[in-house]
């Protein structure tokens, strides 16, 4: 250690001396003591380490450890969990929190749950109920499954019926389906979580029913269909049509488990896009158990969704992992009023914000774009303002390789680099995300809800004036 950084260490104030600071006395009038303390020691483990490793430039260490102490107290006294913009065009933004959530969810947990609220309990006879029964009635009567449960998200309810099917038993599963999800999250680690034993068939490109069909022994427990709703293969590809797969495993008094990822309970190619598989389509194939993520095509809360035989619901039920991965009464109660608008896809399609998204034409998106780009070269004189054609995407691994039209709007600024000029907007009271590229701020109108535009607006005009 150097002499200079000798000298800066003895520098570095005690948590009782910053403590006494006058701007540290201000900050206590808006947070406890306990958090204040806990930021003044970070603030200094970070400076004496940056000193340690010889990063830090600054010429008067006392009052750096101050100013980073009060930027971190300030940082944790705001709310974290906040309402952002989304400008980035990603309309399930994982990091964004995913599926805005439908109004009659949100009217439905401020006006239900504000009290004590019905969640596990029987009105007639006063007992223990289940407490995703209706949620299982709402599932039955819109894809026709003979039983349903939810639990808190969907790689939860494929490691919960693999444990409850396929324990210590081998499972069947194409080479081309043995997806990743985000997180790093893979099949093949869930599997062997949840107990089973991954048996591999076919290639990466082409998988046959002879090749399931060979692979079947004794200790056979399921044949499993992954949707990869993340990503395409295409060129010289084969899959097993799930019919087929259904045929072969009842055969053989197999289960059929059907993992269908992203979900959907409306058939979006008659809205333009690729086919992609519905839940009812799969319980109408015959799929014994049925899986699905409650956030993505559905658009609602984070869950996951799992239909069946109630047989094998049942077995699932009594499952000691069915309690650890159990939702609560906020999830169940937002799951429940998006549910019921699918009860009518029209009514779904006008009130379901990702559906929403998803088919807002381009003449809409267009006509906001010139709005947006008109009103930011006004109030920003210094940017310069450009409207570029470009794709919006869907996200969260739900209809991959299918971009979405879009009008762009290209912002550059001279004194910010488009990387600065993204963090600063971040930093705007109500943050805005957008995304880079060439060296541009892109913003897509896409993804921006009422009353988006005007916060945009002011976070573009505080951060260049």
């Amino acid at each position: 250690m150097g002499h200079s950084q000798q000298q800066q260490l003895r520098q570095i104030s005690s948590v009782d001396a910053v403590l006494q600071d006058s701007r540290l006395q201000q900050c206590l009038g808006c947070c406890s003591r306990l958090v204040a303390v806990e930021m003044i020691r970070r603030a200094i483990a970070e400076t004496r380490q940056s000193i340690l490793d010889g990063t830090n430039d600054c010429q008067d260490i006392e009052r750096c450890v101050i100013d980073l102490a009060v930027s971190r107290i300030t940082e944790f006294s705001k709310t974290h969990y906040q309402k952002v913009v989304n400008a980035a065009g990603i309309i399930l933004h994982t990091g964004l929190g995913r599926a805005v959530l439908p109004a009659a969810a949100m009217r439905q947990i401020q006006q239900e749950l504000a009290g004590y609220s019905l969640l596990q309990v029987g009105i007639e006879d006063g007992k223990r109920s289940r407490r995703d029964e209706r949620v299982e009635q709402l599932l039955q009567i819109l894809t026709g499954a003979p039983a349903a449960m939810v639990v808190n998200n969907n790689a939860a309810a494929t490691a919960l019926i693999l444990n409850t099917i396929a324990c210590g038993k081998e499972v069947i599963v194409s080479r081309g389906q043995l997806v990743e999800i985000g997180g790093s999250f893979r099949l093949p680690d869930v599997m062997a979580f949840s107990g089973a034993k991954l048996v591999e068939v076919g290639t990466t490109n082409k998988t046959h029913l002879r090749d399931y069909e060979n692979a079947i022994t004794e200790n056979t427990a399921a044949i499993l269909r992954v949707h990869p709703s993340n990503y395409k293969v295409v060129g010289f590809t084969s899959e097993v049509p799930l019919g087929d797969l259904v045929e072969l495993a009842h055969s053989k008094n197999l289960v059929l488990f059907d993992d269908v990822g992203a979900g959907s309970l409306i058939d979006f190619s008659k809205y333009g896009f690729e086919k992609e598989p519905t839940l009812l389509e799969s319980v109408q194939a015959g799929a014994d158990v049925i899986t699905s993520s409650g956030d993505k095509l559905i658009g609602g809360p984070q869950a996951g969704i799992i239909l069946g035989r109630a047989a094998i619901i049942q077995k699932a039920r009594k499952n000691q992992f069915a309690r650890i991965v159990r939702v609560d009464k906020l999830t169940l109660a937002a799951l429940e009023a998006t549910l019921k608008l699918f009860l009518n896809e029209q009514t779904a399609l006008n009130e379901v914000p990702t559906l929403q998204m998803l088919l807002r034409p381009l003449e809409s998106i267009s006509a906001q774009a010139l709005d947006l780009a008109a009103k930011l070269k006004k109030a920003c004189p210094a940017a310069e303002v450009e409207l570029l054609d470009g794709f919006s995407e869907t996200g969260s691994g739900s209809l991959p390789a299918q971009n979405l039209p879009t009008r762009l709007i290209a912002v550059t600024v001279d004194k910010f680099s488009s990387m600065e000029l993204a963090k600063r907007l971040r930093q705007h009271k109500t943050p805005v995300f957008a995304r880079i590229h060439d060296e541009k701020l892109l913003l897509d109108p896409r993804t921006l809800l009422d009353g988006d535009l005007q916060i945009v607006i002011e976070a573009f005009t505080q951060t260049l004036a």
